[in-house]
């Protein structure tokens, strides 16, 4: 673009013309020459924004239920390696007694918290060098030879329960605020959360396909029943297709079982899609495009430590949801 306003200044200081004459001609040309580039710009602004229909929900684009209550916890050097954990102790403001993460445990309050994991893999030594008395697990927290060790130390390892649907949220609160010593602000918080959960639901049914992508190591799954991605796509009245046509919360994703499925939309984790090289890439993957979804590019992609958290942010995420699909059916 620079080089044809370079180009076209040059071809006009050429013209052998008399000197008034020429000075009318360049003005009026050059302005002609900026109009029509300025309409193009414009015109191509306005098609790049309209091209497709995806949409991103990203941690800053929810909230946690809360509580500011005070208390004297139990423990004072908290691990916590379980999902969506951190996240209900913040809530429960305890945040002052974590001393130890996961990796899937992202938000913005942590960064300054260790990591004690490599990858998904828990690694006792690290565990054990933060002097913990207390390590918050659930039944994916692994391998098992390192948590076994982390016992042998003497310390107090809590086994709270997973939760993969929207009702399952108050029981692993309740748990976590056992585990700390903070039973009566967990109940406070519960009751909190259960008055959050509004009826953020969308119009039409819409027919969304959750897909569990991690390119670089090839794997390709589609959500069925439990995934927990379908209990979130339920709450709003949407319908997980997979969930329809599967009988496992995860299953290989091939084009005839997508194409079987044909949503409307498809929902992915963030670093999902970025393995897959974004939403054009994934249009490339078989079957995509010749969805509905693939055709009008409906992709939504949400943060991956927040989609399948069942946290305290649930109740945020879920609205965020609604909006989200409203926005690319339109």
């Amino acid at each position: 673009m620079n080089r044809t306003l370079e180009g076209g200044r040059q071809q006009v200081s050429r013209q052998n013309t008399p000197a008034c004459q020429g000075k009318f001609w360049q003005t009026a040309h050059v302005r002609k020459n900026l109009l029509l580039l300025a309409l193009v710009l414009v015109l191509s602004a306005c098609t790049s924004a309209s091209k497709g229909h995806s949409y991103s929900i990203s941690q800053n684009d929810v909230t946690s239920i809360t509580i500011k209550d005070s208390a004297e916890f139990s423990a004072k050097r908290v691990v916590v390696l379980a999902n969506g954990v951190a996240e209900i102790m913040s809530s429960l403001n305890a945040t002052s007694i974590l001393v130890g993460r996961d990796i899937s445990s992202t938000q913005s309050f942590l960064k300054d918290v260790p990591i004690v994991t490599s990858g998904h893999q828990v690694m006792a030594e690290k565990v054990i060098s933060l002097k913990p008395d207390l390590v918050i697990i659930d039944a994916s927290t692994g391998p098992q030879s390192a948590i076994e060790q982390i016992k042998k130390a003497g310390i107090r390892v809590v086994l709270t329960p997973e939760s993969w649907t929207l009702t399952d949220i108050d029981k692993k609160i309740s748990a976590v605020g056992a585990a700390i010593g903070a039973g009566i602000q967990a109940a406070k918080l519960n009751q909190l959360m259960s008055i959050s959960f509004s009826q953020s639901t969308v119009t039409g049914s819409p027919r969304i396909a959750f897909l569990y992508l991690r390119g670089t190591s090839s794997i390709y799954l589609i959500g069925g029943p439990g995934s927990g991605a379908d209990s979130l796509i339920n709450s709003i009245g949407a319908i997980d297709v997979g969930a329809q046509i599967f009988s496992h919360p995860f299953n290989t994703l091939t084009a005839e079982s997508l194409a079987a499925a044909n949503p409307d939309i498809i929902l992915v984790m963030s670093k999902g899609l970025e393995s897959v090289g974004g939403t054009s890439g994934l249009l490339q993957l078989p079957g995509v495009a010749q969805t509905a979804a693939g055709k009008n590019a409906r992709v939504i992609d949400v943060d991956d430590s927040l989609l399948l958290a069942f946290g305290t942010r649930t109740p945020s995420l879920v609205q965020a949801l609604s909006l989200a699909v409203t926005k690319v059916m339109q």
